[in-house]
């Protein structure tokens, strides 16, 4: 399931990049962002229910992302909620990196795991200490979106991850 995620995971970032790059209308963008983040909950959901509570609980940070700033871009509100959500997440993704090499011997998702967490903390630089970084997060995002997602979820579609 997880490589299911991480393709919508792909498109999302690469659309979140792109649209911002070419100034797409948030509310617009925010409806890819809106179907990302329902299916990554009702896929950590049905990870929930399963018992796998650390990939439930992982994989929600990435539904309440998208969830977060589809609803924040389609009704307008204030970025900064969100600013806060991603250093929480960004925090996070220290000790799931750590997790993923040091329990899991991943080496691969450690390495990703921290660049999510650079990638999240952009979001509190920008919104909540209000410092414009600008296009280059937007570069980062697409290239997150193909390097850390689109192609480990294909690989992990094709077993060959």
């Amino acid at each position: 399931m997880l490589g299911v995620g991480l393709l919508f995971v792909a498109i999302t970032l690469i659309s979140n990049g792109y649209c911002g790059l070419v100034g797409v209308d948030k509310k617009s963008t925010g409806l890819i962002n809106l179907f990302t983040g329902s299916l990554s909950f009702i896929i950590n959901t049905i990870y929930l229910i399963r018992g796998a509570y650390y990939d439930a609980g992982t994989g929600y940070l990435f539904a309440f992302t998208y969830l977060m700033v589809g609803v924040i871009y389609v009704f307008g509100l204030d970025m900064r909620i969100y600013g806060i959500f991603a250093l929480f997440v960004a925090v996070n993704t220290i000790p799931a990196a750590y997790i993923s090499y040091i329990v899991d011997g991943d080496w691969r998702f450690a390495l990703i795991w921290l660049s999510w967490g650079i990638l999240w903390l952009t979001g509190f630089i920008e919104y909540v200490l209000k410092k414009e970084i600008g296009k280059p997060v937007l570069y980062f995002a697409i290239f997150e979106g193909i390097v850390t997602c689109w192609i480990p979820g294909l690989l992990m579609l094709t077993n060959n991850w």
